[in-house]
C-alpha cells in the first residue's frame, strides 16, 4: 500500500502532472509487485517560494524544474528494487512529462504493516 506525494511547482501543466502520476503509478507496479489498483497519490502544486532545494547538493545540478517524489511503503523491498523503482520513475517521467532527471528527488519511507487503515477505522493488515 504506497501512499504516494509528488510535489511540483505551479508552472507545470496539467498534462504533465498527469503523465507525472502515471509514470510513478506504473512503475511501482512494474518495480515493487505493488498489486493493480493499489494507486494513492496527493499531488500539490506550489510557487518557488515553497520549493525550497539545493541546487547541487552530492553533484546533482538541479533547476528550477525540480520535482519531491515521496512515498510512503511497507517494509520489506530489496535494495535491487528500490534502485530499480529510482531508475523508472526517473526514466518515464523524463520520457512522458519532459523532466529533468537531475530534477527528480524521491525518498522513501517504509512502514510495518499495521500502520494503514484503508477506511472503517481497522486496521487491515494487522493479522
Amino acid at each position: 500500500m504506497p501512499l504516494v506525494r509528488i510535489e511540483v511547482h505551479n508552472s507545470r501543466s496539467a498534462a504533465q502532472v498527469k503523465a507525472i502520476s502515471e509514470s510513478v503509478y506504473t512503475s511501482m507496479l512494474e518495480t515493487l509487485n505493488v498489486p493493480k489498483d493499489d494507486n494513492f497519490q496527493i499531488i500539490t502544486k506550489h510557487d518557488s517560494t515553497e520549493l525550497i532545494f539545493d541546487p547541487g547538493y552530492l553533484g546533482v545540478q538541479r533547476s528550477e524544474g525540480f520535482i519531491n517524489i515521496q512515498i510512503f511503503l511497507n517494509q520489506g523491498r530489496t535494495v535491487e528494487m528500490k534502485k530499480a523503482l529510482y531508475k523508472a520513475i526517473a526514466e518515464k517521467i523524463h520520457a512522458s512529462a519532459g523532466v529533468r532527471q537531475e530534477d527528480i528527488f524521491i525518498g522513501l519511507v517504509e512502514v510495518v504493516k499495521e500502520s494503514w487503515s484503508f477506511g472503517n477505522g481497522i486496521a487491515q493488515y494487522a493479522q
